[in-house]
């Protein structure tokens, strides 16, 4: 598959998913691009890393804007714990430490799988 080819498709499957799907597919781009960044400084590229962990920044930041906070319980708890998660990151890629990517995909993976199993639910109507 062409770059062309792939970019539109991830264009359309962005542009037709549900919200929860989009969620989904941001936990897992973010858990992603935080296991490329935890490898990438092993191997000492702390180029690539940086790459990647400021695109994980992004997409931390992009998930906090999104939070509706007053909406439930857990709103302000997970509000903090994205505001941990950026700091962290934001630290990880200053000082090119792995163990503090290894922190955040500690946080981040359980997160993803939970939303992606509350998608699921919703898109097969049990919730």
């Amino acid at each position: 598959m062409t770059a062309a080819l792939r970019a539109r498709f991830v264009n359309e499957s962005v542009a037709t998913a549900s919200p929860q799907r989009l969620l989904v597919m941001l936990y897992d781009r973010l858990a992603l691009d935080l296991q490329r960044a935890q490898t990438a400084l092993g191997e000492g590229d702390r180029v690539g890393a940086s790459e990647l962990l400021m695109h994980a920044q992004d997409i931390v930041l992009e998930l906090h804007s999104t939070l509706r906070v007053e909406e439930w319980d857990g709103g302000p708890a997970l509000s903090s714990l994205y505001n941990w998660i950026y700091g962290e990151l934001v630290l990880a890629n200053v000082k090119g430490d792995a163990r503090r990517v290894a922190d955040c995909r500690t946080v981040v993976e359980p997160l993803r799988d939970a939303w992606a199993e509350a998608a699921a639910m919703l898109a097969s109507g049990s919730a």
